[in-house]
């Protein structure tokens, strides 16, 4: 990310002009909050009450009562997913524009300053600590859920009774959120100044992530996607925090987490293919939608091994190139190899402008 929403705002004492580009991006939180405060005071007014219930509650109830009474049995609500949700997730997706926004300026913004990294740790800190949040949040509430309903003392639920599969409410919240969160990712490309470069990865990410979410959840495969995403963000929280402590780590001193890191990654992989299998081939009968959630998964997990082996390859070739270029000296006045270039990219702006200085008095 170029430039985050705090960083924009302190760049230039002059205000842009109204409704310009820069004037959107500098205040795109505040705007949206507004936004979503008309559906909030929405739910004050009697005349339009009914019409933002349908984009911040929750709908599609099956338990025969409303939320706000009481259950006759004293069961939790259960639900199902439906057209409804489409508006809900329109919803949600302003309030993850939001978070987004208050996590940048008020905590990321502030820790990376007293950092003084380089632009392209700095890019890669800013993305690993907005998704570590997430990730983070979305491991914990998915195994809590995944407690809730007992899955792992009785994993034959997973299957049970399908397609006719309910969810209690914080489950039914819980793809809410992550449809909303995947497609916020898109307007975050403008708001936060995206490079066009960084651009594709981006999309590719949101995309495939909110198909295959919304493929789970309206093709009633509610459960299975909640353990297989909880198995997913498991290995990218641990491959969050390894990245996050290798933009600090120039001595390797913590090499041996990369090992860890993919070990865990292929432990999860293996855990998602038999896990789907199990329920998808085994578990569930015979059916269309069965067969393209299993044939989904499989490409997706092969994909992401792909791109697993492909980092692999890049990493060692690299260290190659990198002990190849280390040998070589400094022939050439102002000539440099591949490893001080590197250790001068690493420097803040400042740093690399003195250290080009001190090397032209020499």
């Amino acid at each position: 990310m170029a430039i985050k929403p705090g960083i924009a705002r302190k760049a230039s004492n002059k205000n842009p002009p109204f409704f310009s580009h820069e004037f959107v991006i500098q205040n795109h939180a505040d705007i949206v909050s507004c936004v979503a405060m008309v559906f909030v005071a929405g739910l004050m007014l009697p005349a339009t009450a009914t019409t933002a219930t349908i984009f911040v509650g929750l709908h599609h109830n099956t338990t025969g009562a409303e939320p706000s009474q009481e259950h006759p049995r004293g069961l939790p609500f259960a639900y199902e997913s439906g057209w409804k949700d489409w508006c809900c997730v329109f919803f949600y997706t302003l309030i993850c524009i939001i978070l987004h926004a208050l996590l940048q300026e008020y905590l990321i913004d502030k820790v990376s300053k007293k950092l003084h990294l380089s632009k392209f740790k700095l890019g890669r800190f800013n993305d690993s600590c907005q998704l570590l949040v997430f990730y983070l949040i979305s491991l914990v509430w998915g195994f809590d859920v995944i407690i809730r309903e007992g899955y792992i003392g009785q994993i034959s639920l997973l299957w049970d009774k399908f397609p006719e599969h309910s969810m209690i409410f914080l489950h039914k919240l819980y793809f809410v959120i992550q449809l909303a969160y995947y497609f916020h990712i898109l307007p975050e490309l403008y708001f936060q100044k995206v490079k066009k470069e960084d651009h594709q990865p981006k999309i590719i990410h949101s995309i495939c992530s909110f198909s295959f979410i919304a493929l789970a959840y309206f093709l009633n495969f509610q459960r299975i996607g909640l353990a297989l995403l909880t198995l997913h963000y498991t290995s990218e929280v641990i491959s969050h925090i390894v990245q996050l402590v290798d933009i600090f780590d120039r001595d390797e001193k913590f090499a041996n987490l990369h090992l860890i890191n993919k070990s865990v990654f292929l432990a999860t992989r293996f855990a998602t293919l038999v896990l789907s299998v199990l329920t998808l081939h085994y578990g569930i009968e015979s059916s269309s939608r069965a067969t393209i959630a299993l044939a989904a998964v499989f490409g997706l997990q092969g994909y992401l091994i792909f791109q697993f082996l492909n980092d692999i390859l890049r990493a060692k070739r690299e260290r190659q190139q990198e002990k190849k270029s280390s040998k070589k000296r400094v022939g050439k006045s102002g000539e440099k190899t591949k490893k001080d270039r590197k250790e001068e990219n690493d420097l803040p702006e400042a740093d690399q402008h003195t250290s080009k200085e001190a090397k032209k008095l020499k």
